[in-house]
């Protein structure tokens, strides 16, 4: 995203006036239940990317874009009437991934946390499988654990 104030305050207000319009100007039954999650204008001012979601199924989402796509000039019209810029940017809507993303996320995070807490409950009653000190010494030799050498006595 670039650092134009400009760029982000029309944003802001093109994301205001399309979500008002979706609530109540726009009359398409094809209309599912749609949140407006992000717009992004370019630097220029010329283009805007309308991000958005859609509650319910692939047809709904498929139908929703359909309507969006032919409310696209009706949506533009206000859109220059209400920020008063010179020239109106383009807009183009776009499904926003980042819900099935998360999903996703989420779904992977509860597989690892179910294949630790299994790891785990293996891990308890784990012994381990030779002796618990495994180095061969020879009959005479003094086990190094029982007499620890400090580093003044070397």
């Amino acid at each position: 995203m670039n650092e134009n104030p400009r760029a982000r305050r029309l944003a802001d207000r093109i994301k205001e006036i399309v979500a008002r319009m979706l609530d109540s100007r726009i009359k398409d039954p094809r209309l599912g239940f749609v949140t407006i999650t992000d717009v992004r204008v370019t630097g220029d001012l010329q283009n805007a990317s309308v991000f958005y979601t859609v509650y319910g199924s692939d047809e709904d989402r498929a139908e929703t874009a359909a309507a969006l796509r032919s409310a696209t000039g009706i949506i533009r019209s206000e859109v220059g009437k209400q920020t008063g810029v010179r020239l109106t940017p383009t807009i183009e809507f776009h499904l926003d991934a980042v819900p099935e993303s998360a999903a996703h996320l989420d779904a992977a995070l509860l597989e690892a946390q179910r294949r630790d807490a299994e790891l785990a409950r293996l891990r308890a009653g784990a012994r381990h499988a030779g002796e618990v000190d495994p180095y061969k010494k020879a009959p005479g030799e003094a086990d190094s654990s029982e007499h620890p050498v400090d580093d003044d006595e070397r």
